[in-house]
This record gives C-alpha cells, sequence and structure tokens, in this order.
C-alpha cells in the first residue's frame, strides 16, 4: 500500500460554485420530500465538476442520503456497456444489500445483466430471450428497482463522464429520466461540454434531455480571478503573490485544473520558459519524472481508464520493487491516483491520460495493446471477470492483429448481446465484418455459427459444425441495430446482405432479410413494410417448412390482421400454426396461433376465438414466453371489448398490468392501459379511463401507443363536449400514427373522432367530406367493431342537422351510402345487433320518419350491455320520439317520456357528458317536463309537499278556477308580468306543461277542497 500524498495540487478548500451547490442540495431536498429529481451538470474538462460532485456526495451523506457512484470509463478508446450503472448499482449493494436484493425479488436474472451479482444465487436458465421490447424490459426493471430502494431512504446516483458512454448507457439513462416517477432518488450525470461536438453521439440525447421538464441542466462556468486566488492560496497553504494569480489566472482562463498544474509548476520551478500549448502544460510534470516511472504511465492510459496493479504489473515486466518505485513516484507527483476500489490506478485528470495517451506513436500503441491481450490470455484473473471479454476484445483490435481480434470481437458481441448492450453488439459485429477479410482462412473456417450467433434458424444445417459466414455476421448485426434503436445502420447492413445474395441461392435466408427489412421500414416511418413482406412470402413460395417459412407466414398474417383482415390473413395465420408445429417453433406457433384466433373472433365464430385465445394465454404463461402472452394480454381484451364485454375485458387487462410491470414491458403496458381506458370508457367510469389513458402516455416509449392514448382522450372529450381538447388530441394522435402505416384499428376511430369534432364545431360538409373517403375506402372484413359507431356518428349528424339547409344537399345521397355500408357489417355479437337498430332509428330520424317503436328497439338492444352513455343516448331519443308521436300529449306518453329523461339526465351528468345533458335538459324544458322527481305528499299539507311557496300555493288555487294572469294580478295585488313567472315556475314544479294540466293535477290530488277553492286570498 503506498504512503501519504507528497506533492499536494489540489485545493483542501472548496472554492466558489455556491450557486450550483444549493441546486443540488435543493435537488436532495426535493427527493427526500419524495419527488425523484434529474439532474445534468455539464462544464468543460477540468472544470471542476468531479470537486462539485464530491462536495455534493458529503454534503448528502451528512443528511442520511446513500450515494452511489458510477463513471464511464474507456478501455482503450471504447466503452464498456452499461458500466457507470454496474458501478452505481454495485456501490447501492454494498450499502443497501438487503433492500436492492427485496427490489429485485423475482427480476434476477434480468437484473444481473447490469449486475451480474444478483444472479449468482437463482440456477441459469440459458442466454435468455431477445425481442422488440428485451431493451425496455431491461430499462424499465432498472428504474422500477432503483424507485423501490428509494422508497424509505433518499439515494443519489451520480453517473461521471457521460460523454464517454456507450449507447445502451445513454438509452438507460434518457429512459430513467423520462419515466422515474416515485422516490426519493436523485438521478445526477455529468458531461465535458467542450467535446460534445456536431457530431458527438451525447448530442441528441442532451437536446432530448433539454425538452423535459422534469431535466435540470446545470452548467458550470470557470472560475474568476478572486476565485482562481482563493484556489491557488488553498494548494500553497498560504497568499499567493498578487502578480503569480494575475498571470495563473490570465494562463489558466479560470480552469480550475489548468489553475492546480500551473500552480504545481510555479512552487516547483518549472514555470519559466513554459509553452501556452495545452497539451505541453499537461505533458511537462510526467517528462519530469522518472524514465520508468514515464513509461508507467504509457503503459497506464493506453490500458483504460483504470488498470489493475496485476495487469500493469504483467504487462510493464517489471520487477514488483522497480514498480511500486515507480508507481510510487507517479503518486507522489499526483500524476496517478490509486483507484477508489481494488488495487488499480488511474490518472489523477483524464485530461493528463488523454495527453499522455496521444503522445504515443502508432506503433507503441499496437505493441502496448498486444501486451495487455496476452498478458489477459495468459491470466484472466488479471480483471474483473464482467470486465474480461469486453477488454481482451478491445486490446486485440487496437493491437491490429486480425487472427486474435476476430474471435474475441465475436465473443464480446455474444456479452453484449447478453446483456440486452445491442448498441455495443452492433458495434461490435461491424468490427467483426471489418476484420472478416484480413482474418486467416484457418481461423475463419474454425468459427461456427452455434458459438457467435441466434437470430437466423438453422434451416436444416447444423450450426456446430457449419463454418461462420459473413452473412451470419450480417444478420446478427441486422437485428442487434433493430433492437437497439439503430434501424438506420440495420437498414443498410439488410440492403448490403441482399445484394450479396442476389447471386447465392439462397431464399430462405434472403427471406428472412426481407422479413427484417420490413421491420426496420416500419420502424423508420418509410413504409408500412407490405412489399418488403411480400417479396418475402414470394421468396419462400412452394418451399418445405422451415422455421424461417413460419416466421414469414406469421409476420404476414399478423400484419394483414392489423391492416387487411380477410381470407389471405386466416390462410396465412393458419399455414404459419401447421408449419411452426412441423418444425418445433413453439413461440412462432403461439403467436401464429394468437393472430389466427383474433380473426375467428372478428369473422363471427366469437366463442371459438376467444377460448382459443384464453388457451394460448395460459400455455405462454405456462411455457414462459412473456412476448407472446403480453401480445395476449393485449389481443383477447381488445376482442372482449369489441363483443361488448366490457367487464372481463377489465379483469383480463388488470392481469395484464402485473404481468408486462413484473416483465418490464414498458410497451406493452401502455398498450394495456389504453385498453383499459376504451373499456372504462364504456361502462361509465369516464374519470378512471381518463387516469388509464394518462398512463397509457406515460409508460409508453413509441408512437403507436402513444397515438391510441390521445385517441382515447380525444373520444372522451368529444363526449364531455370540451371540441378544442378532442381536436388536439385528435392531431396528436395523428402525429404518432403517422402517414406511412395506416390501418384500419387507427384510422377507422380516428374519422370517426374527426366526423364528430366537425359536426360538434357546425363544419357539416367537412364532416361529410370526411366520411366518405372512409366510405370510399371501404370497411375491411372484420372491422365492425370500428364501422358501427362511425357509421352512427354520421347518422346522428345527419339527424341532428335536419332542416338546416346547408344540410339539404345531398343528404338522400349520404343517408343511402350509410345503410349500404353497414348492410354487410356483422351483427352476431349484442353489441353489433345494439349498433345496427340504434343505427337504423337514427336514420329513420334523419328523414323525419322515426317511431318510438324503432327507438325502443334501440333501447332493449342496448340496455343489457353495461354501456351507460349508449343507453342514456339511445333513452333521450325513445323520450323524444315519445313526445313528437301522435299521441305524445296523452298523459301515460308523457310519464314514460318524464322517466326516460330523469334517467338519461342523471347518466349524463354522473358522467360528465355536457352536450347530452343539455339536450336532455333543452327537451325536457320544450316538453315541459321535471326533470327531478316530484317528491311524496305530505298529506298533512299537500301543497307544501310540492315545493309550493306560499304566493305559489296563492297562484295555483286561482289557476284551478280559470283565472287569467292579469285576473290573478288584480286579485293578489301584483303584475302580470309576475303572475306569469309564477304560473311558469308552479308548471315546472308539477312537471306539467299547462294551466289545464296543472288545475287537473290541483283537482286530481285534492289539493283544495271546494270551500278553499272559493275562499278570499288572506295576506
Amino acid at each position: 500500500m503506498l504512503g501519504p500524498v507528497e506533492t499536494r495540487s489540489v485545493s483542501p478548500v472548496f472554492v466558489g460554485r455556491i450557486e450550483e451547490l444549493n441546486s443540488l442540495n435543493e435537488a436532495l431536498s426535493r427527493a427526500a420530500a419524495g419527488e425523484p429529481q434529474a439532474l445534468l451538470l455539464g462544464g468543460e474538462a477540468g472544470v471542476g465538476k468531479t470537486r462539485l460532485v464530491e462536495e455534493f456526495a458529503t454534503a448528502a451523506c451528512r443528511q442520511g442520503a446513500v450515494v452511489a457512484l458510477g463513471g464511464c470509463v474507456e478501455i482503450g478508446a471504447d466503452g464498456l456497456p452499461f458500466a457507470p450503472f454496474s458501478t452505481a448499482l454495485r456501490a447501492l449493494r454494498r450499502a443497501l444489500p438487503d433492500e436492492l436484493a427485496a427490489a429485485a425479488a423475482g427480476q434476477e436474472e434480468e437484473l444481473a445483466r447490469l449486475l451480474p451479482e444478483v444472479g449468482e444465487a437463482i440456477p441459469a436458465r440459458g442466454p435468455g430471450r431477445h425481442d422488440e421490447e428485451s431493451l425496455a424490459r431491461l430499462f424499465e426493471l432498472t428504474a422500477r428497482l432503483l424507485e423501490r430502494v428509494a422508497a424509505e431512504r433518499t439515494v443519489v446516483v451520480a453517473l461521471e463522464d457521460l460523454h464517454w458512454a456507450d449507447a445502451s448507457t445513454r438509452h438507460l439513462l434518457a429512459y430513467l429520466f423520462r419515466t422515474l416517477r416515485t422516490g426519493r432518488l436523485v438521478v445526477l450525470a455529468t458531461y465535458r461540454a467542450d467535446d460534445i461536438h456536431r457530431r458527438h453521439p451525447l448530442r441528441p440525447l442532451l437536446a432530448e434531455l433539454d425538452r423535459l421538464r422534469t431535466v435540470r441542466r446545470i452548467e458550470l462556468g470557470r472560475f474568476n480571478r478572486d476565485e482562481v486566488g482563493r484556489q491557488i492560496a488553498g494548494i500553497l497553504a498560504g497568499e499567493p503573490n498578487p502578480a503569480q494569480i494575475d498571470e495563473i489566472f490570465e494562463r489558466s482562463d479560470g480552469n480550475a485544473f489548468f489553475v492546480e498544474e500551473l500552480a504545481v509548476c510555479v512552487t516547483e520551478g518549472c514555470g519559466t520558459g513554459l509553452t501556452d500549448s495545452l497539451r505541453d502544460l499537461l505533458l511537462v510534470r510526467v517528462e519530469g519524472l522518472p524514465e520508468r516511472t514515464q513509461r508507467v504511465a504509457r503503459v497506464v492510459a493506453e490500458g483504460g481508464s483504470t488498470v489493475e496493479y496485476r495487469l500493469l504489473a504483467a504487462v510493464t515486466g517489471l520487477a514488483e520493487d522497480d514498480l511500486i518505485e515507480a508507481l510510487r513516484a507517479a503518486v507522489n507527483a499526483n500524476i496517478l491516483l490509486p483507484a477508489p476500489e481494488g488495487d488499480g490506478y488511474r490518472f489523477r485528470h483524464s485530461l493528463v491520460r488523454e495527453a499522455v495517451a496521444d503522445d504515443l506513436l502508432p506503433g507503441e500503441r499496437s505493441r502496448l495493446n498486444r501486451r495487455y491481450a496476452e498478458a489477459l490470455e495468459a491470466d484472466p484473473t488479471l480483471v474483473p471477470a464482467d470486465e474480461r471479454v469486453m477488454r481482451l476484445a478491445s486490446y486485440w483490435y487496437h493491437a491490429h492483429d486480425a487472427a486474435k481480434a476476430l474471435p474475441a470481437v465475436l465473443d464480446a458481441s455474444v456479452t453484449a448481446r447478453r446483456r440486452h448492450a445491442y448498441s455495443e453488439q452492433l458495434r461490435l459485429l461491424e468490427r467483426a465484418m471489418e476484420l472478416w477479410d484480413t482474418a486467416p482462412e484457418n481461423v475463419r473456417a474454425a468459427l461456427r455459427p452455434v458459438d457467435y450467433t441466434e437470430v437466423y434458424p438453422p434451416c436444416g444445417c447444423d450450426p456446430a459444425t457449419t463454418p461462420l459466414r459473413y452473412l451470419d455476421l450480417m444478420a446478427e448485426a441486422a437485428v442487434a441495430g433493430r433492437l437497439g434503436g439503430e434501424r438506420e445502420r440495420a437498414l443498410k447492413i439488410t440492403k448490403r446482405a441482399l445484394h450479396l445474395l442476389e447471386d447465392d441461392g439462397d431464399p430462405l435466408r434472403a427471406a428472412w432479410f426481407w422479413v427484417q427489412r420490413s421491420h426496420l421500414v416500419q420502424g423508420l416511418a418509410r413504409g408500412d413494410g407490405w412489399a418488403e413482406l411480400a417479396t418475402a412470402e414470394d421468396l419462400v413460395r412452394g418451399l418445405p417448412p422451415s422455421e424461417v417459412h413460419a416466421e414469414v407466414l406469421s409476420t404476414v398474417a399478423n400484419w394483414s390482421h392489423v391492416h387487411v383482415p380477410g381470407p389471405e390473413a386466416f390462410s396465412a395465420a393458419e399455414r404459419a400454426v401447421d408449419y411452426a408445429r412441423m418444425v418445433g417453433a413453439r413461440e412462432i406457433e403461439m403467436n401464429a396461433r394468437l393472430t389466427l384466433a383474433g380473426l375467428v373472433v372478428e369473422s363471427g365464430s366469437v366463442e371459438t376465438g376467444l377460448d382459443e385465445m384464453f388457451d394460448v394465454l395460459r400455455r405462454t404463461l405456462d411455457d414462459g414466453i412473456p412476448s407472446v402472452a403480453s401480445r395476449a394480454y393485449v389481443n383477447l381484451p381488445s376482442s372482449l371489448e369489441s363483443i361488448g364485454r366490457s367487464r372481463e375485458a377489465v379483469e383480463v387487462l388488470q392481469e395484464g398490468l402485473t404481468h408486462a410491470r413484473r416483465h418490464g414491458l414498458s410497451d406493452k403496458e401502455a398498450w394495456i392501459w389504453g385498453n383499459l381506458a376504451e373499456s372504462l370508457y364504456s361502462l361509465g367510469h369516464w374519470d378512471r379511463a381518463a387516469e388509464a389513458a394518462s398512463q397509457a402516455e406515460r409508460v409508453g416509449q413509441s408512437a403507436k401507443p402513444r397515438g391510441f392514448h390521445a385517441v382515447n382522450r380525444a373520444a372522451l372529450s368529444l363526449a364531455r363536449g370540451e371540441l378544442t381538447e378532442a381536436a388536439r388530441q385528435l392531431a396528436s394522435a395523428r402525429r404518432y400514427f403517422g402517414s406511412h402505416d395506416q390501418a384500419p384499428q387507427h384510422e377507422l376511430p380516428l374519422a370517426d373522432i374527426t366526423i364528430g369534432v366537425a359536426a360538434g364545431e357546425g363544419r357539416l360538409l367537412d364532416a361529410r367530406a370526411e366520411l366518405e373517403r372512409v366510405l370510399d375506402s371501404g370497411f375491411p372484413p372484420g372491422t365492425q367493431r370500428y364501422a358501427w359507431p362511425l357509421l352512427l356518428t354520421a347518422a346522428a349528424m345527419e339527424a341532428d342537422s335536419l332542416g338546416l339547409p346547408v344540410a339539404e344537399p345531398g343528404r338522400t345521397k349520404i343517408l343511402d351510402r350509410v345503410r349500404e355500408a353497414a348492410r354487410p357489417l356483422a351483427t352476431n355479437a349484442p353489441v353489433w345487433l345494439a349498433h345496427e337498430r340504434w343505427l337504423r332509428a337514427e336514420l329513420l330520424r334523419a328523414e323525419g320518419a322515426d317511431t318510438p317503436d324503432h327507438w325502443c328497439e334501440a333501447v332493449t338492444a342496448v340496455e343489457p350491455l353495461e354501456r351507460p352513455y349508449a343507453l342514456a343516448r339511445v333513452r333521450h331519443r325513445l323520450a323524444q320520439a315519445l313526445l313528437s308521436a301522435p299521441g305524445g300529449a296523452e298523459q301515460p306518453e308523457r310519464d314514460r317520456a318524464t322517466e326516460l329523461l330523469r334517467l338519461a339526465h342523471a347518466a349524463a351528468e354522473h358522467l360528465g357528458a355536457r352536450p347530452l345533458a343539455d339536450a336532455v335538459t333543452l327537451l325536457a324544458q320544450r316538453a315541459r317536463l321535471a326533470l327531478t322527481a316530484v317528491p311524496a305528499l305530505d298529506r298533512t299539507d299537500p301543497v307544501r309537499s310540492l315545493g309550493l311557496t306560499g304566493r305559489e300555493r296563492d297562484v295555483l288555487r286561482l289557476v284551478t278556477l280559470g283565472r287569467t294572469n292579469r285576473q290573478i294580478a288584480e286579485e293578489l295585488f301584483i303584475s302580470p308580468k309576475t303572475a306569469s313567472v309564477h304560473v311558469s315556475n308552479i308548471l315546472a314544479k308539477l312537471g306539467v306543461s299547462g294551466r289545464g294540466e296543472a288545475a287537473a293535477v290541483a283537482h286530481r290530488l285534492g289539493l283544495f277542497p271546494a270551500a278553499a277553492l272559493h275562499a278570499p286570498i288572506t295576506q
């Protein structure tokens, strides 16, 4: 162990930064109150970011917080995947072992990709699964882990040197900053602002995070002259000469690290003759060390951010005493520091390491990397186990030895894939492709697909004996790019692969790459992906069953189910199931069965299809196929909702939320929240529906779940009469869905809301134009769940506009087209039959030909459905028909209409459906019907039991005697206008429409005995 440092270049006094430290402490206080905090700390190299973080960490610890530090590291020129998070989680595990174990319970296998130690106690279950949500799943579980650990105590996670971060680390940090919602947690990340050039990969992330209101960005500036003076005084342990301060301030320009270097140079007498070059300034003290120490410093500079002592000894080849002496000199000169943990060494500041590394000659650099690689191959225990493969690959690659580098880089790509570090896997695979032609033939021939690849199915060949092909690497790289969000790079790889396959005569492999291109084109919003799938389908047509063939058919079936459901989708799904069973592709089989079951429901065999969907859900849960199970948790309740079984859908969706959270499937969780919002809306729980829709927006990472959220919010706003908000949400939904990939399940609800908003704003012609656009396209088979509501919206619009001059031209044609479009739609589910009856009544209302019988049929069909809003709407229309029909003035019909309107009004008020509530109120007022029930009579005073005041009692008595308003006014000494107001109030309270009815009610109830009726009025 080394003794105390002899040369002091760091001031023991913390200088300046009061405002920045206050900001950090304020964030700590907010976090302690349960509000997670996200902060970015930027500044140029050497400005003092690390020192500020250290001061903040010390203050946080004094307040009882747990601080976990992690830094982005370089291995040569390469970053280590998830390195800062692994280091920070390891620190948390040391500080809070029980809490972290409890928070990780049940998810150890996934979280072991970031922190291998948490998976040591569970049996290995293979390499794990890789799908579209693998990375999101890992990110979601990490976020929930941190929230749980920080539930009871304040936790600070500080990640330094983000400018070196690998892509996976950047993506995970962005996810945390977007999604952290609970917990006493502070996440702080630092970066070098001067390194972020135009094409730096961190630049887009910083721009994205700047748009988040929850992220605070702090920029650390340079010291002013007074602060530089205080810093020098701390370093020198005394007041410096003012001239010295001026000179150092001028030359350092207030950069804290350069101030330290210049102050030490002054004290050591090396300041005279210094060049103005900052690089020379950084090297001057290194060059003043003994030659052996300089050599050790050069070895450390090329080894990475931190180099372990035993590895350093192996690479330098020095005797132990000589190595320790050289290290002591470097540490005493404050060039190197012992690593905070372990027995390694690092440069005191990365600027010095970079200067020393840049000073190496090209041949010297590759020779050092070779020696590192050879030492590590000879003794793998020289470095931590979770870093070994990645570091070996980096050392061999920078040693420019293709024969050694190719297998090492491929090994590292497998490790990156297992950790779901797909961006790093892609980078390593691109290196492997770069090395492929320069590696010796015998090295390439010894490589096997079974060791390095897994995405392309064997399809008849033995992966243990067949040599690895360049196309195998391209397949792995294409999938890694797709899963890691590097779709543009992946698309270029598939293009190159298909070009190579033009003369290869391998239709299965070509079909597989076309399927990948379909996924990528859709992900990049370049199209709907059908052209690529059609090409893949043509390539496998007529070939014997294989896993690729089954995957192509399953993908085609799923695409067709979403975009053009019908016989071709049905056929593709059936064949996909058969082929998958023949070749034993269980996951493909379950996916295809789920697609087929959905098509069966939509075709009319409801119970058969639902039974199959429940079976797929049960089997995938039992077999541990969460990707398909989560899809079933989306599709099954959606099918239940489509046939009106909303309550059952809610039960399944609540199970699905638990499943999605447990497996970290954030996008699937967003879809489930969206479906839940839809079902809660149907059941009349509108406030809960709004909350569920908001949850969908919060957890969803991709565009389409967010679009679904916007559709739900737009529908809810429209029903509540909030037309501006409905239009805003409609525009958001269109933005999220885009114009490149138009699926009926998105387009038809959007069109429905577009018609509703236009009609609500009085833009009848715009609404008709949208309707005709939809009718021109037609309704694909199986889309009756979306078609019925849309046609109903259109018919109600036409009925409401009956009699308006602008509506008359073209009305007959529109109504005929609506009838024609509805004729082929399925009605074999109660909810679809109810829509058919309702639509028929609305179309007749639009022609002025509806009768109470038509609306009775609609009410009877809707009543069993548990859809209070729909029921309130048809009850309102039935009441309107009753009052408008011949005989509507008869008391039995009025009583029936009154009860219907009261029920409709109560439902509308409860839901907050303001347009419906207003329409019901207006109809009741016009018909002079009371929306509140008449209270039970008080037999001791029947007049008061009706809610009449004393003056209204007198007026009613005179009305019963047949007096006019003028006669009432003269007799009661009031004005005729006041008499008229009293009469109107009495009619409303009695729930009648005229004076004769009021007199009849008074007579029937015996309100005024004969003697009282003719008694004089007393004041």
